[in-house]
């Protein structure tokens, strides 16, 4: 097959070896797959606006604003950090990668080369075989040390090809059981449950069931038929109106039959029939799958100001975990290579990923005046007179340029 990743993997296996090969080590191993297509799960991300709107949110407040750090003494490879980052676009690549993990646990970058990447290529869901290879690490007195993952493969319309982990950059979270797959927001909303014989459909398929049966009920008895019972109808004019009702429009019609008296029959649904109770239950179990409240907020009338923040205090707690969790791949994963490169020690420099924007001191006019009476004083300019004069203007203070003598001007 023509497939432009598999002809770049197959270019890596050949330069750079075992680095992204296919032969795995040896050891016990065992195969895992994910509990549910992943390409399926992304498909109820672009389908459902519910879906989408949580993991939007989720990734939004997750992957913000960030900044970097490092000891002191290494500022220069935290430049060489810096550069690299925004030569790979990290911000972009971040947000691709958390919509993707947070929808379905797991996302997937092909590092271009393996060693000493200097790109990351992104590879889609569909393109990763749901068979992945697990090896023990250890064994010691019985106790089995959690397996890891031995090789990744690209499905086989891909090209089947094995690409090592050191040459995969694996955004996955909460796996299960010793899998090599991730399970994201959205897992728990495709999965049916089965418990003693009786099967559960997926709360998505109860929930596209409901949403694709209102606009029937809508048709059917927003233009409700009427049946006209008129006296004297002969049997052809009854069958005449039998083809009429089996081929009745949507918005409903008047329907007429033969009897002795005339009388009008409009066609009702029974208001015994109380559904709005079900509706909600599978409305709220479909949202606390979702697990953020947020869209709730956008839709559902009567949330407080008090109820707003104690949902957003919630969201704070599924949020905080996963920050850190990509901030430890992405100094691992990235930072650490490319200090390498520098060549820098990584655990002596402690390049760190900080979330949100870094603290500023804050100015005050008193800080201001002090430093420039101590320039005057000591005759060490440490605040020139034009810095101090524009952070006079950002306190709101007016001033003026001097005014020039009528002789300097009569001379010019």
């Amino acid at each position: 097959m023509n497939n432009p990743l598999r002809r770049l993997v197959e270019a890596w296996n050949q330069r750079f070896g075992q680095s992204s090969g296919s032969t795995s080590p040896p050891g016990t191993t065992l195969t895992s797959k994910p509990s549910v297509p992943l390409s399926e799960v992304m498909e109820l991300y672009e389908r459902d606006p519910a879906c989408k709107s949580a993991v939007d949110l989720l990734t939004r407040a997750v992957i913000t604003d960030y900044y970097t750090t490092a000891e002191a003494e290494f500022e220069r490879a935290k430049e060489a950090a810096d550069d690299f980052s925004a030569e790979l676009n990290l911000d972009g690549i971040l947000l691709n990668a958390g919509t993707y993990f947070i929808a379905c646990g797991n996302d997937f970058w092909l590092k271009k080369p393996p060693n000493g990447f200097t790109e990351l290529v992104h590879v889609p869901i569909q393109a990763i075989d749901p068979n992945v290879k697990m090896l023990m690490l250890d064994e010691a007195n019985g106790f089995k040390i959690p397996y890891k993952v031995a090789n990744w493969k690209l499905a086989r319309n891909y090209g089947g090809v094995e690409i090592k982990p050191e040459a995969m950059l694996h955004f996955g979270i909460n796996a299960l059981e010793n899998n090599a797959f991730g399970t994201g927001l959205l897992q728990v909303l495709i999965h049916r449950l089965t418990l003693y014989g009786f099967t559960r459909p997926a709360y998505a398929e109860m929930k596209a069931k409901i949403e694709k049966i209102m606009p029937k009920i809508f048709e059917k008895y927003a233009g409700p038929d009427v049946l006209a019972q008129l006296e004297g109808a002969k049997e052809p004019t009854i069958q005449k109106f039998e083809t009429a009702i089996r081929s009745r429009p949507e918005e409903g019609q008047w329907l007429f039959f033969g009897g002795k008296n005339a009388n009008l029959f409009p066609v009702m649904i029974d208001p015994r029939a109380r559904f709005e109770y079900y509706v909600d239950h599978i409305v709220n179990q479909f949202y606390l799958g979702l697990e953020t409240p947020l869209p709730r907020l956008f839709s559902t009338p009567g949330f407080t100001e008090a109820s707003s923040n104690a949902a957003l205090s919630l969201q704070d707690i599924l949020v905080r975990p996963l920050q850190r969790y990509v901030k430890r791949l992405v100094e691992r994963e990235i930072f650490w290579p490319v200090v390498r490169r520098a060549g820098y020690d990584p655990l002596k420099v402690k390049v760190r990923l900080h979330w949100g924007m870094p603290e500023v001191p804050e100015v005050k006019l008193a800080d201001l005046i002090e430093l420039a009476k101590i320039g005057a004083t000591t005759g060490t300019q440490i605040i020139r007179p034009d810095e101090l004069r524009k952070n006079l203007a950002k306190f709101g203070i007016e001033l003026f340029e001097p005014q020039k003598s009528s002789e300097s001007s009569a001379s010019q």
